[in-house]
């Protein structure tokens, strides 16, 4: 069999794991229940609104995660909020990347408008990192470094709305510059805006894989932040809207187009009167439209904190369309695959750019150089899969034996539990995985739970780099 052929039926086997039914149907929800309580006095709420985007990937195959905080950005904008109460975080390299087939245009569903005119460009390139994200947040102008100096200047009766999607892993998401963000270093922020008292109530939305990881054991209950997660905390969120999905994205468009977990609240609030939808139901809207008809792979939306901020309308965080008034929930809001008969195709997060370049590969011309560079693209994808895969599961064995070591790569914690005890440990060993082994990238972040587990069971620094150089090799990445 040709190294060609091959590569096609490791390809063909993978992406057919994808397969899925479509959305469930979506009827009245909460219809039993009295009117919401609505912080609200003439349709204006007490105290500001402030919302923080963020799209934590750059390169054209994550185009869903700024499409995403593109759309999120229209649904305030329209809703009422200022633009100066709304601070935008991406790299702000896919509208008019060469791939682009609408060059300035950004769209976040296959019949979408354009959702990138107009976006605030407030931290871009290398100014999207962790460090400004947290000074931001706390309101911290002194320690910006670069950007447009705008942060959330909130006060003791304001409101803040958080949202962010990208790709993560146990215990930590990706920014678009600089170092990864960890889960104990978000909740110290959070906690410190708590202490400060420049608050009144904070709802975040978090889309990435594993992304229950990120508030599990670690967001207090009493801080009125009310968190609502894509996924559990060990388990894949998934994209949406992409090559050969239902609907079908434009055939020039090689990519995913949105994330399920965001396209589900997104779309909701495209819809319905925010005055009359509370936290809690959109909650509901999106776990069920989530889920779709499979449990095999649909992940579990989470929520964490503050859990009756879910009685609190939705509209004292984002806003509402007045084109919306008065809409009502009826059975045929959303479509459904299922009803039309047709499947939905839903890749996890990690194995979206694998399906890019796989549809690159299969409508390039044959010979073309196209095709080529897709070829290898691939090639080096599913190469640097097996590194990450042989190498950690090497690690693991070094450190626990033959027989532990592939078994505490798995080893998950009890529900409500962290990740890790000691974080410092984690960030380290990391760091020497990545000296001596190169980067986890995307796809390898799934490994730091394996890595939250020898600091668990107390390995050291050492133990770490002596096995990583064991698997990789002395030479230093």
């Amino acid at each position: 069999m040709s190294r060609i052929s091959v590569l096609l039926l490791l390809l063909t086997t993978l992406l057919s794991t994808f397969f899925v039914n479509g959305f469930g149907n979506v009827t009245s929800l909460e219809s039993g229940s009295s009117r919401p309580k609505i912080d609200h006095e003439n349709g204006k709420t007490k105290g500001k609104r402030w919302a923080v985007l963020v799209a934590g990937s750059t390169e054209y195959w994550n185009y869903r995660h700024q499409a995403d905080i593109c759309h999120a950005y229209q649904v305030l904008k329209k809703g009422g909020i200022e633009d100066e109460n709304i601070i935008v975080f991406m790299y702000d390299d896919i509208a008019f990347d060469p791939e682009n087939p609408r060059p300035g245009i950004i769209v976040n569903h296959p019949y979408g408008e354009d959702v990138y005119a107009g976006v605030p460009k407030d931290y871009t390139g290398k100014h999207a990192t962790a460090e400004n994200l947290f000074a931001v947040i706390l309101g911290n102008k002194s320690a910006l470094t670069g950007g447009s100096g705008k942060v959330v200047d909130s006060g003791p009766h304001d409101h803040i709305f958080i949202y962010y999607a990208d790709h993560g892993g146990p215990g930590i998401v990706e920014m678009p510059y600089g170092d990864l963000l960890y889960a104990k270093d978000l909740i110290d922020v959070l906690i410190r805006k708590y202490a400060a008292g420049t608050y009144k109530t904070m709802v975040f939305y978090l889309e990435a894989c594993e992304s229950g990881s990120m508030f599990e054991g670690l967001l207090p209950e009493n801080m009125n932040i009310y968190a609502m997660t894509a996924s559990n905390a060990e388990e894949s969120s998934f994209a949406f809207y992409c090559p050969g999905d239902f609907p079908d994205p434009p055939y020039n468009y090689d990519t995913c187009l949105g994330d399920l977990f965001s396209i589900s609240w997104l779309e909701d609030s495209d819809i319905h009167d925010m005055r009359k939808e509370t936290v809690g139901k959109q909650y509901q809207v999106v776990k069920r439209r989530t889920a779709i008809d499979s449990l095999e792979y649909s992940s579990h939306v989470m929520q964490y904190g503050t859990k009756k901020l879910q009685r609190d309308s939705l509209f004292k965080y984002i806003g509402t369309n007045p084109v919306n008034d008065n809409f009502t929930f009826i059975d045929y809001n959303y479509p459904s695959a299922a009803r039309s008969g047709k499947t939905s195709v839903a890749p996890n997060q990690r194995d979206a750019d694998l399906l890019h370049f796989w549809h690159k590969f299969q409508r390039a011309p044959e010979g073309s150089a196209k095709k080529i560079e897709a070829q290898k693209k691939l090639h080096e994808q599913i190469s640097h899969r097996r590194h990450v895969d042989e190498s950690i599961n090497q690690i693991a064995m070094s450190v626990f034996g033959n027989e532990n070591g592939r078994e505490m790569v798995k080893l998950v914690r009890p529900a409500g539990q962290a990740l890790v005890d000691d974080w410092d440990c984690l960030k380290m060993l990391v760091k020497t995985y990545k000296k001596y082994c190169g980067a986890l990238s995307t796809y390898g972040l799934k490994y730091t739970r394996a890595l939250a587990n020898m600091c668990n069971a107390g390995v050291s620094v050492e133990q770490m780099a002596a096995a990583s150089i064991q698997a990789c090799g002395e030479k230093t990445v």
